[in-house]
């Protein structure tokens, strides 16, 4: 499979915290490349997005959506435009790189190198790494990732963090094929439909699901995830865990239909660690 990489950032009037400099430094992995997503700024982010684009004709693309339809629906477009693009490897991060440039491209580097089908960022607060979040974003995180490993009936250490990648895949591409219920919790919701599969796409295991601990992460100024959203996230919970149930009962329904699957191809994946 192609090693191609795709990186979606999505934007929302960025234009006093973007640092075009700084997201030009993931361009340093040739096989890397990006789609920035400008949701329907109202602030010079526009003009900002075309011109970085212009400035890496081959290596970036800019997307620009007519209005504002928030983060989820920015990731989503952008991964489908990815996946259009023939990526091999699609991922997303914040456009504030509180995942800085050199981890987002270590990441890329260990999911290459593993038979992993996914690879999330794990903003976890180990002895000699660099993780600055403050304690209330960080112990609403904790519940958060609490009542998300429950929605999903799995255990996840870190759904939030803004760094994600995935192999392009049939499960990858219907995962995305329609919008998500939750503008804030989009993560969750992405998660459960490739874990759930689909009538025509198999899910992908656990053990295809690869949590790395960040070296360096940082709270960035001006984020707009306040404790109301995240309050708001969290009744999402609910609709997602209904959405993934009625999913996975239609994924069944579709399985008693199908003819048995030889032997060989239900082989579990194996993950390089």
């Amino acid at each position: 499979m192609s090693n191609r990489t795709i990186l979606v950032i999505p934007c929302y009037n960025e234009a006093r915290r973007l640092d075009v400099a700084a997201v030009a430094t993931l361009l340093e992995d040739d096989a890397v490349d990006l789609i920035v997503v400008d949701d329907g700024s109202t602030d010079e982010t526009h003009d900002i997005l075309e011109g970085f684009a212009r400035s890496w004709p081959r290596r970036v693309r800019a997307l620009p959506l007519a209005e504002n339809q928030g983060k989820a629906e920015a990731v989503r477009r952008g991964m489908i435009a990815a996946i259009e693009a023939g990526a091999g490897i699609v991922g997303y991060l914040d456009a504030d790189l509180a995942t800085p440039a050199p981890e987002m491209l270590r990441l890329i580097a260990l999911l290459r190198g593993s038979d992993a089908q996914v690879l999330v960022g794990a903003r976890v607060g180990l002895l000699g790494h660099d993780i600055e979040r403050s304690p209330l974003r960080h112990y609403l995180g904790r519940v958060f990732a609490t009542l998300a490993s429950i929605a999903l009936d799995m255990r996840v250490y870190d759904t939030q963090c803004g760094a994600k990648l995935f192999r392009a895949s049939d499960a990858l591409v219907d995962a995305v094929r329609e919008p998500f219920l939750s503008r804030w919790a989009f993560d969750v919701e992405l998660f459960g439909r490739l874990f759930s599969g689909s009538p025509t796409a198999a899910p992908i295991p656990a053990a295809g699901v690869w949590e790395e601990p960040l070296h360096t992460w940082r709270d960035v100024k001006g984020s707009k995830l306040s404790p109301r959203q995240m309050a708001r996230a969290l009744t999402d919970l609910a609709r997602i865990a209904r959405d993934l149930a009625d999913r996975r009962a239609q994924r069944g329904l579709a399985a008693d239909r199908a003819p048995a699957a030889p032997a060989h191809d239900l082989e579990p994946a194996r993950v390089s660690r």
